[in-house]
């Protein structure tokens, strides 16, 4: 047996069961152990971002680690945007990086870098498989690292002869860890602040956010303990027949304001509360002055067990009220967030899939969504934009049978664009929403908000993306995606319509005013 197929087989033997490639020459020998497996579904993918982007969201909606194939530390950092965004998510993912033969490493090839170096800041777990004897058993300890401890990306690094030689065993299969909630103590000690305290509050992430989590966060909030999730969600559960916390906003002034006179922040599955940047005269840390920051857990912890075991504690004998389903009419007008959000609610069947990448699109459709049916929502954690499309991408190849919705910028759509080509390859029930502002039009808002002075020629240059304007249709098309571009709310609700009633993806460009 050699290496690769060592790697490969003992992969498939711990569970899983998809792998999105961007191989090259060092990973031949891996190409072909993936042919010998047919437990794993092997996706390609022309540009590693999407690669990475798309084991994001196959881990989010399966529970179960993707592979990758990259190729070399080239490779490895044309996917490192969408890795950081991976382990803000603590989404488990098993990146196995090709290198050079172990022997080839000191002639300094042109595509000799220091892997280990690259991979170690955005892995929760790093090793090279230098023996051939060990590549079975490294790969065992990839997948069981991968689920321990709060979650994130893992790194296997390959070398080619390693790959190539034979005497390579498969690795033994170990019992698994799982998260734990907090303890008896802990608990005890958040129910004994909460009774003390006259506003108190829960934030939450990791498992709390399951349909389950939030029928226990439901208790909390009828309890009289505010319930409230990070800005930026890995996973959560909306809908009708389903609890709607509070979401944390977005700009430091807005979430003081939204949680001013709180005395009691608990924190069960995620972290302290900061601002996602720093702003002159703005706070970092979104606690209020005088409040009480109590930790229950983090991201390594079973936060939804964690709130039924406070709920019972308190004592929470009634639940908040869930959503109902609230269908609107037909918008009418010139499209907007709004609008399309609207639409979506309309006609997204239960059980649809959202990959949230709109940058200043998203709040106004998160909204319009409440009501819909139920469905899961994944939005972008780490903030590197350009996750999107890939995200669907996983998350419709661990669904297929489910309607997947991938909300983007122009902006963040150009960054991994090559999705559409893979959705088409594979023929995924994936939609895209293109929100064409021919701008960054985020980066408008945040250049008034750090202070930056009044943008002259070069800087509206560098926000602009109209000249020349990008034809998403053409793009699309190209690629093998069917795609038009609407201007009218009427017409995104038709357009949208025939693509939750049809198979197969489709692209459609949402013309902002």
């Amino acid at each position: 047996m050699t290496g690769a197929d060592a790697l490969v087989q003992t992969l498939a033997d711990c569970g899983v069961k998809a792998c999105f490639a961007n191989p090259g020459t060092s990973e031949m020998h891996l190409v072909t152990a993936l042919d010998n497996e047919p437990r794993v579904r092997s996706v390609l993918c022309l540009f590693e971002g999407v690669a990475t982007g798309a084991a994001d969201g196959y881990a989010r909606v399966s529970g179960v680690p993707a592979m990758t194939l990259l190729h070399l530390g080239a490779g490895y950092m044309n996917g490192g945007a969408n890795i950081h965004n991976a382990k803000r998510a603590h989404t488990p993912m098993i990146n196995v990086i090709g290198d050079h033969a172990t022997y080839h490493v000191r002639y300094d090839a042109p595509l000799t870098s220091n892997i280990l170096g690259l991979v170690g800041p955005n892995s929760i777990w790093v090793k090279s498989v230098d023996d051939v004897s060990k590549a079975g058993t490294l790969a065992e300890e990839a997948f069981r690292a991968s689920q321990s401890g709060k979650g994130g990306p893992i790194s296997l690094i390959l070398p080619a002869d390693s790959a190539w030689n034979e005497g390579a065993q498969k690795g033994d299969q170990r019992p698994l860890p799982t998260k734990q909630p907090a303890s008896e103590d802990i608990v005890a000690e958040a129910a004994q602040k909460v009774t003390s305290a006259e506003k108190p509050m829960i934030l939450i992430s990791g498992t709390a956010l399951s349909e389950a989590g939030l029928s226990q966060a439901a208790r909390l909030e009828a309890a009289g303990v505010r319930v409230m999730t990070d800005t930026f969600i890995w996973k959560q559960a909306r809908g009708a027949g389903r609890f709607a916390p509070a979401r944390m906003q977005y700009f430091a002034e807005g979430a003081m304001a939204d949680l001013d006179g709180a005395d009691l922040m608990l924190v069960a599955g995620t972290q302290m509360p900061v601002a996602f940047f720093a702003y002159p005269d703005k706070p970092s840390v979104l606690v209020p002055e005088g409040c009480e920051l109590f930790l229950m857990g983090g991201p390594e912890s079973d936060s939804a067990e964690t709130l039924r075991l406070l709920a019972d504690k308190l004592g929470a004998k009634g639940s908040a009220p869930v959503m109902e389903r609230k269908a609107p009419d037909c918008p009418d007008g010139p499209v907007t967030p709004k609008t399309v959000g609207q639409s979506i609610n309309r006609h997204m069947p239960s059980g649809g899939l959202i990959s949230d990448d709109g940058v200043t699109a998203s709040l106004p459709v998160f909204l319009a969504t409440m009501g819909a049916e139920p469905h899961e929502l994944m939005m972008l954690t780490g903030g590197a934009i350009g996750q999107g499309m890939p995200l669907a991408i996983g998350a419709s190849v661990a669904k297929p049978d489910a309607k997947t919705i991938c909300l983007t910028g122009d902006g963040a759509g150009m960054y991994t664009v090559q999705s559409l080509w893979t959705m088409a390859r594979e023929n995924l029930d994936v939609t895209t929403i293109v929100f064409v502002n021919h701008s960054y039009r985020i980066l408008n808002i945040e250049l008034q908000r750090t202070g930056a002075g009044n943008p002259g020629p070069a800087a509206q240059s560098m926000l602009n993306l109209g000249t020349p304007e990008i034809d998403w249709v053409a793009i699309a098309s190209a690629q093998g995606v069917h795609a038009e571009a609407v201007s009218t709310a009427e017409a995104f609700d038709e357009a949208f319509e025939r693509a939750m009633n049809t198979k197969g993806p489709k692209l459609i460009a949402a013309l902002m005013g």
